[in-house]
């Protein structure tokens, strides 16, 4: 099963990549899907799927480096590296997807830019240090 979803969410982001479309991920998608925010938002899948297309014009020719896809049981982890093309900023991103009956439900993501990474070090401190 985890091999199955591992590849279930590999050919989501392959997808959405090599077409530059929601409309290509959204199959991918259950019709109940939540994607989640460390802030604590949540969005539904029409409105997730608004943000992702609204982010590909910005996006555009954005360099993706998978740097780990793990899966257990129906969760599915991908780490991951993303520049803007021309020494554009890179950022990490960690998204865990939770698979069922062979759809994406739900989706947590955390993105944390590469040169602000230092600063987080001490994010416990008043003011950052």
């Amino acid at each position: 099963m985890s091999e199955e979803n591992k590849d279930i969410v590999g050919r989501a982001l392959a997808t959405l990549l090599e077409s530059g479309s929601t409309e290509a991920l959204a199959p991918f998608l259950g019709d109940g899907f939540i994607h989640h925010r460390p802030d604590g938002t949540s969005s539904d899948k029409a409105e997730w799927l608004a943000a992702v297309a609204a982010a590909l014009g910005p996006t555009a020719g954005i360099e993706v480096g998978i740097d780990h896809l793990l899966a257990d049981g129906d969760h599915v982890v991908v780490h991951s590296r993303r520049r803007l093309p021309d020494g554009g900023p890179e950022i990490v991103v960690v998204d865990i997807w939770r698979v069922e009956e062979g759809l994406i439900a739900e989706g947590w993501e955390i993105i944390e830019p590469v040169a602000r990474a230092a600063a987080n070090l001490t994010w416990w401190a008043p003011d950052g240090g």
